[in-house]
């Protein structure tokens, strides 16, 4: 890298690492209910920090987020581990064939052979970053939880690019959340987001729901983004099912072995 480039604001750096938190919280809500995601979201240090990140990023023009913390502020104080795991089974169900599928290739993909390519894709972004499914996750790469989970990482990155004054990182990092948000986190989340607030309004995961709708259009706009539809379709159900099984991992992604800087590996538009 030539020469020193000026060393990013404060904010700059804090506003990526709020951002990557609030994808946090998402992704670990919308995992399967366990012992620890309830200790988690009951816990008042956790929503102390959920709600500075939710004001930090407020402050720099995200205004729907405080209420959405709120609200799931409000939500969160009935949390029962066998209610939610009820509530979990009813609405997310063992299949992709759910009630509200939290698989983004269940939405509005019948054309023949689209599902594979878009779960490959997803596939090889996380690739391309380094990262692979968790050795004890037993699902499926299309989950909105390792959906989200990888736009945190991606933040975190983006802030250490940002500390460590590494451009080439910065740029591949920014990149990569723009494209991941045009072609698949931004695509169908509002559709999966809007169905969740429908079957559980006034629920802890109607207001998950909440803050990744509000989050998703903030970010959406700030990388100026379309924002997929509140409707999609559900695919069809005479296609094949792809296997999936639930694990048990709250890290949902993981290094993966003998993969590099993989930002060189795929290229970034």
């Amino acid at each position: 890298m030539s020469g020193r480039r000026s060393m990013p604001t404060r904010s700059e750096t804090e506003r990526a690492l709020c951002r990557g938190a609030i994808y946090q919280t998402v992704s670990v809500g919308f995992y399967r209910p366990s012992a620890k995601l309830v200790e988690r979201f009951a816990s008042a240090i956790e929503l102390a920090a959920l709600k500075m990140a939710a004001a930090q990023l407020a402050a720099d023009g995200a205004a729907e987020l405080t209420g959405a913390v709120d609200a799931l502020a409000g939500a969160r104080t009935a949390l029962e581990l066998g209610a939610l795991d009820a509530q979990y089974g009813r609405m997310f169900g063992h299949t992709a064939r759910a009630l509200v599928p939290p698989y983004e290739t269940e939405y509005q993909l019948d054309a023949p052979f689209l599902q594979p390519q878009q779960l490959a894709d997803i596939a090889g972004f996380y690739r391309a970053f380094g990262l692979r499914l968790g050795p004890s996750v037993r699902e499926r790469v299309d989950h909105i939880s390792c959906e989200c989970e990888f736009l945190s990482f991606l933040c975190r990155k983006q802030a250490f690019a940002l500390i460590h004054d590494d451009q080439a990182m910065l740029a591949a990092t920014r990149s990569g959340q723009r494209q991941f948000l045009r072609d698949h986190l931004g695509r169908f989340a509002l559709a999966f987001g809007t169905r969740v607030q429908r079957e559980d309004c006034g629920g802890f995961y109607g207001a998950l729901a909440g803050l990744l709708l509000s989050h998703l259009r903030s970010e959406c706009a700030a990388a100026e983004v379309a924002v997929g539809p509140e409707l999609l379709e559900l695919r069809s159900a005479q296609e094949e099912p792809l296997p999936i099984a639930c694990g048990n991992g709250c890290e949902l992604l993981t290094a993966a072995e003998g993969e590099g800087e993989g930002e060189r590996e795929r290229k970034w538009e």
